[in-house]
């Protein structure tokens, strides 16, 4: 399987990138669409899904209990009319935080699962106290043992539920939940990423009935969903990625998106001067000569993507000026700038919330280690833009959620390899 080696990027800097580079469908909306599948009788075929590490792992826990994939290339197709109750696999569950979302339709189909303290990144604890509190909340009977939680589905009590803050996976667990059963919920307070409204969409086209009004989403399930064909929505996260790559190494057409996705990043770099053109599925950045500096807050969408805040750090190193980075989704998340600290990047780490960073800075190969999905992507992209030679250690921690990024990147131009 990707990913099951350990390896490292070896990467020569300062080459000049030029060229076209197509965005894979998003990792954060297919997974949610697999767990989906759970709740429907007969086939459903995905397109658009991106060949990742992740995806991967997800599909190896349906399939341990009983669930039939076939992949080609990037269409999959999955029948989990035969999935056994029981329990998804400890280990791999440990290994990645995403597959919390297995408990949604997992409890509506069978009435109960018990599910191993999940994994992940090393962000930040990423607790699922929300997820809890409002399966709580509706009347699901939860118990928390040393390492797993016992959920069973009692008399749902409630029609409305409302998140004290905002939780993208909770919103979503809760939405997969609801829309199996025969009731009718409303959910407030509710996360509106993209993705999770690509996750509507599909459970809709399936046969539930759902309204999204602002932070507001009404809910009418249904036992019966039917089978569908649906393709993903693109990943607005490797868009974000290959749009900082282009401003700084390269004249890239970034092409299958959804510009209006980045919203929050093309603001800015209107403010910090990076020019752009857009099309309505493709986007093209021109490596400006200089640009200026720029402060930065991440918010839940439609604000500045904490998963885009690392690879944005980067850029601002280059950017003439203080740029402040504020992080308010994830506690540890600008571990990362101790890493770009190693390649000559001037910073200063205020707390684990927020960091000071001084451009435009230099930066020099340097051997450096991925600590998460991001920022392994971040560091990626710092050593492409340095002088002399970068290795970047654990390089599969990237498999996570970008598909062969080496193979892409060399069609660009970079000079890159896996050992």
């Amino acid at each position: 399987m990707l990913g099951d080696k350990i390896s490292k990027f070896v990467i020569s800097g300062k080459k000049q990138l030029t060229g076209e580079i197509a965005v894979f469908g998003a990792k954060n909306a297919a997974m949610k669409m697999i767990a989906a599948s759970i709740l429907i009788n007969g086939k459903v075929i995905l397109n658009n899904i991106p060949d990742i590490l992740d995806i991967q792992k997800l599909i190896e826990i349906l399939e341990k209990m009983g669930g039939k994939f076939l992949r080609r290339q990037h269409t999959l197709e999955i029948n989990l009319t035969n999935l056994r109750a029981g329990n998804p696999d400890t280990d791999l569950v440990k290994s990645m935080r995403a597959s919390v979302v297995l408990l949604g339709p997992l409890l509506a189909r069978f009435g109960k699962v018990k599910i191993p303290h999940p994994g992940g990144c090393l962000i930040g604890k990423r607790p699922i106290d929300r997820h809890i509190r409002a399966f709580r909340e509706l009347g699901v009977e939860i118990e928390e043992k040393d390492d797993y939680y016992d959920f069973k589905l009692g008399k749902i009590t409630k029609d409305k539920i409302s998140f004290e803050k905002i939780s993208v996976t909770g919103t979503e667990n809760i939405i997969l939940f609801a829309s199996g059963q025969d009731l009718t919920l409303t959910i407030k307070n509710a996360a509106i990423e993209p993705e999770i409204i690509d996750l509507i969409e599909f459970l809709k086209k399936s046969g539930a009935k759902i309204i999204v009004d602002g932070r507001t989403i009404n809910i009418q399930g249904n036992t019966h969903l039917q089978p569908i064909e649906y393709s993903v929505v693109p990943d607005r996260i490797e868009t974000g990625t290959f749009a900082i790559l282009s401003a700084l190494a390269g004249n890239l057409k970034i092409t299958q998106i959804n510009p209006g996705h980045i919203d929050s990043l093309l603001k800015k770099f209107d403010e910090m001067g990076i020019k752009f053109e857009k099309g309505g599925d493709w986007l093209y950045i021109k490596k400006p000569f200089q640009f200026n500096s720029c402060d930065l807050v991440t918010a839940e969408y439609p604000g500045f993507a904490t998963d885009l805040q690392s690879p944005m750090g980067v850029l601002l190193t280059q950017a003439k000026g203080k740029s402040i980075i504020t992080e308010n989704i994830f506690e540890n998340r600008l571990a990362y700038l101790a890493e770009l600290s190693k390649m000559g990047a001037k910073i200063n780490i205020v707390n684990s919330h927020q960091a000071e960073v001084f451009g435009p800075t230099n930066l020099h190969g340097a051997k450096i280690q991925s600590l998460d999905l991001r920022s392994g992507v971040t560091l990626l992209i710092a050593g492409l833009i340095a002088q002399g030679e970068t290795e970047i250690l654990q390089a599969e921690i990237i498999d996570r959620g970008y598909e062969k990024i080496e193979e892409r990147l060399q069609k660009l131009g970079a000079e890159i390899k896996r050992v």
